[in-house]
Formats: C-alpha cells, structure tokens, sequence
C-alpha cells in the first residue's frame, strides 16, 4: 500500500519510523502532471444573470458574488482605505472575483498597500470572469455555448511528490503502518492505504489457503478467477476485491519476495 506525504523530509521519517517497527517498506519520488480543464464565461453581472436561467452552477456562482459584493460594499464609503486582510480570504472564491472586478472597473485603487473605493460601484455593470471544471458542468455545456462567448483555460501543473510504500501483506503490520503514517501522510492517502491493505491481505490470506490445496500455479490462479470478488462483510459496510489473471500473477510474485511461498515454473510451494 502506499502512503503520501508532502515533502522528502516526512517521506524519510516516516520511512525510518516503519523500518523500527519492522515494517518493510521502499521510498518513491515521482513528478506528476495535473491537468484541468475549465470553461470560462465572461460578461457583467447583469448580463450573466439575465441568461444564467436553468444553469445551476453559474446561478449559483452569482448568489455567490451577490452576497461578497454586498459584504465588501456594506461598510465601505468611497475615499476609505481599508486594509486587503480586511477585504479578502483566500478561501472565498467570490471576494476574490469581486474585487478583482472592482480594481478593474477602476471602483477600487490601490494606494501604499491598501484598497481605496474610488466610488460607490453597481453590482450590475461590474465585468467578471467565472470558471467552471468541464467535468461538473458537463450537461450544461450545450447552454453555455448558446447563451454565452464562451472560451476554456487548461491548467497543468507539474509537481513533485513523495511516498512511502509498505510491502506487507499482514494484518497486524499494516494496522501498524497506518499508526505510525498518521503522523506524516495525507489523510486522503491513509483512507486509500487502509482499503488497499485491507484489501491486500484478505486476498493474501486467501491465495495461501488455496495454495496449500492447488499446488499447481494454473489451477490456483482459476480457482481465484472463480471466486472473484471476495467479499469481505463489515457491520455496516462490505469491500468487494476485483483482480485478473496479470494481477494475480504479479501478487504471487509480491508473495515470494515476501517469504509466503515460492514459485517455479507452474508448481506453487507454501
């Protein structure tokens, strides 16, 4: 199973920490690519809102610079200096939105630092951009396209990312791991490392009772076709472990180098 971490330094760690605990485990740095796909549509306010009828997602974008544009202007009278903490949250999309809008329309200068409103803006001449993933508004495409000019931004990203893989197929050694990560690995990658290590050793528990019967490796890869999926029942959830004929073959050899059984040519020894 694998865990991820955010820089080399945790990766090392956490990397140490398994090898005390005795659990085998192998460093991985890899540069990925992210790439995202957005389309953009772009008018003022009003004009968005006029032609946004039925389209969820830019309907609600717009209640959502409603609501920013009205926190920003409510106590802001033109000639006032306020500081950008004081206006913006990098958490909040829409306050972002608008006041990128506002420094454009000229309604907002910034002067040593700080904001200054220049004048009194209307919500609905103000000119903004919104972005959406193709992948959320994909049955809205065909309206976009319609009603509006749209365009799309692509974003690739290259990054560098590290992680911890844990080469153990036993219960007790994968709990362990996924202790000790708790302290240095993504959760996202821990919830992922927990139903695969789970996962990996139910059917490394079944593959070395089988083999004990099905010494021949042919037979035991079709009886393991034959009993796909293996279900394993909680009190309130089920996993279901899919497989085929080339992963089943890489397990075995996983099981080898881990000491569980050996293989040569078709004969299986446990």
């Amino acid at each position: 199973m694998r865990l991820e971490v955010l820089n080399r330094d945790d990766m090392n760690a956490l990397s140490r920490e398994l090898s005390r605990a005795g659990v085998m485990n192998r460093t991985r740095e890899e540069v990925t690519p992210e790439i995202s796909h957005y389309v953009v549509v772009e008018g003022t306010y009003a004009e968005l809102v006029e032609n946004a009828g039925g389209i969820e997602p830019l309907q609600e974008s717009l209640d959502e610079l409603k609501f920013a544009f009205e926190e920003i202007i409510e106590n802001w009278e033109p000639g006032q200096e306020k500081a950008i903490e004081e206006l913006f949250d990098e958490s909040d999309l829409g306050r972002l939105l608008v006041l990128t809008a506002l420094i454009e329309s000229g309604a907002v200068a910034e002067e040593d630092g700080k904001l200054v409103l220049m004048e009194k803006p209307v919500l609905d001449g103000l000119r903004v951009e919104l972005r959406f993933p193709i992948d959320e508004v994909e049955e809205y495409l065909e309206e976009f396209e319609k009603r509006f000019e749209t365009g799309m931004i692509t974003e690739y990203t290259m990054e560098k990312r590290y992680f911890v893989e844990v080469m153990e197929v036993e219960r007790e050694l994968i709990e362990a791991a996924l202790e000790i990560a708790g302290e240095y690995a993504t959760e996202e990658s821990i919830v992922e490392a927990m139903f695969d290590g789970i996962a990996r050793s139910v059917l490394a528990d079944v593959v070395l009772e089988l083999a004990k019967k099905h010494r021949k490796k042919n037979e035991l890869i079709e009886v393991l076709l034959e009993r796909e999926p293996i279900v394993v029942e909680g009190e309130h959830e089920r996993l279901n472990i899919y497989f085929d004929e080339d992963a089943i073959e890489d397990f075995l050899k996983e099981l080898q180098t881990l000491g569980y059984l050996k293989v040569k040519g078709n004969r299986i020894w446990v």
